[in-house]
């Protein structure tokens, strides 16, 4: 609805308030009239209409106000059989070279992946209030330097992939864990990365960062049915009946991961697919080759240097070394800023507090993580393991 609309108003502003009036429109006729045959079709063109109705009746403010401009020897703004998904097609226009590579990202998720602001605030560890402004500039930015919006060329998505790619991989991992709600999972999500990685596979089929990106969401998703009980409670890794995993998903994203591994370097997306496939391949939680997962680590903090990368490596030198261990790796982490607000960084050290008989310290980490966190399911998984640990001493 938005790429349809935006081609008629050229401003991404106008366009999203008429996408947001076609969606109020139809919670008035539709309960009158009943929902149409094809709800999207009608949205988008109650979308168009009010679109064309406030250019004609606004034309001097359309002059006065910077529009999405496209370059005189751009091609025709329509969909082209190049690039398959409407979805797909806004990603690459919205992750322009003009623009800065996170706002590329940031605007893409809001406007585009149904994303909230607070959630690609969360997705890149920063405030909402943040992530509110830099959204703002990135607007705006098009706005004042007339950025031409236009879906790319075949020859230009290469210079583009990074970024969609970074894209994919955030609406993946916000789908996989559901920041807020009472659901762990937002299939919606999951299903939409896979879809989008899917493409990408069979436009870019020599790309092995686009084989590592589709191998990490098979090798991931592969384990969702097993990610919660039968009451919906969370289950750890450890936890988690592998005979229900997705074998199918698994073969496939081990013969991806082994395709992208031959690119010298690796890229960051093949080598978190590769551990992923060690945990896939792993007969039982026991038989996890934790030196090699902490080894894939190490080289993955090299190439792409990220705190959330530290704190899952600080995590396996645990497994690997011992509780004691993992927790001088977590307390060097202390000081991030950009962790301040993540739970996963004292739900680990608790976990392994608890493991070493230091009962009151998990205790004060456990309620530490719960109060930064704002999923349903993992705030009753961690007052779970706050209960188990008893009344303080």
């Amino acid at each position: 609805m938005l790429s349809a609309t935006v081609r008629v108003t050229r401003d991404l502003d106008i366009a999203e308030e008429c996408v947001q009036d076609a969606y109020a429109q139809a919670l008035v006729v539709w309960p009158a009239g009943g929902v149409p045959s094809k709800p999207g079709a009608w949205l988008t063109t109650v979308a168009r209409r009010r679109a064309l109705d406030l250019l004609r009746r606004d034309a001097v403010l359309r002059r006065a106000l910077p529009l999405l401009v496209e370059d005189d020897i751009a091609p025709p703004a329509e969909p082209t059989d190049a690039i398959p998904d409407d979805r797909l097609r806004l990603i690459c226009t919205c992750c322009h070279p003009a623009l800065a590579r996170e706002s590329q990202i940031a605007l893409t998720l809001r406007l585009l992946c149904g994303l909230t602001t607070a959630e690609v605030a969360r997705a890149f560890l920063v405030s909402e209030p943040t992530m509110a402004a830099r959204l703002t500039r990135a607007k705006k930015k098009i706005a004042a330097a007339r950025i031409p919006y236009r879906i790319p060329s075949a020859a230009q998505l290469p210079e583009r992939v990074d970024s969609i790619l970074a894209v994919v991989h955030l609406v993946f991992t916000t789908g996989h864990t559901a920041p807020v709600g009472d659901d762990l999972v937002r299939r919606d999500l999951v299903e939409r990365s896979l879809d989008l990685a899917r493409m990408l596979r069979s436009l870019l089929p020599d790309n092995a960062d686009v084989a590592g990106l589709l191998a990490l969401i098979l090798l991931t998703d592969a384990r969702r049915a097993t990610r919660t009980a039968d009451d919906g409670s969370l289950l750890r890794l450890a936890d988690q009946d592998r005979s229900a995993w997705d074998r199918a998903e698994i073969g496939e994203g081990v013969a991806l991961v082994r395709e992208a591994l031959h690119s010298r370097p690796p890229g960051r997306y093949a080598l978190q697919a590769a551990i992923a496939a060690v945990h896939a391949e792993a007969s039982s939680w026991d038989a996890t080759d934790w030196a090699e997962v902490v080894a894939l680590y190490n080289v993955l903090a090299q190439i792409w240097p990220s705190p959330v990368v530290a704190l899952n490596r600080a995590v396996a030198v645990g497994f690997a070394r011992g509780a004691a261990a993992g927790l001088v790796e977590l307390d060097t982490l202390a000081a991030e800023p950009q962790l301040a607000g993540y739970s996963y960084l004292p739900a680990a050290r608790a976990e392994f507090l608890q493991q070493l008989g230091h009962a009151d310290a998990a205790r004060l980490a456990f309620e530490e993580a719960l109060l930064l966190t704002e999923n349903v399911v993992e705030r009753q998984f961690l007052l779970g393991r706050l209960a188990s640990l008893g009344a303080s001493s």
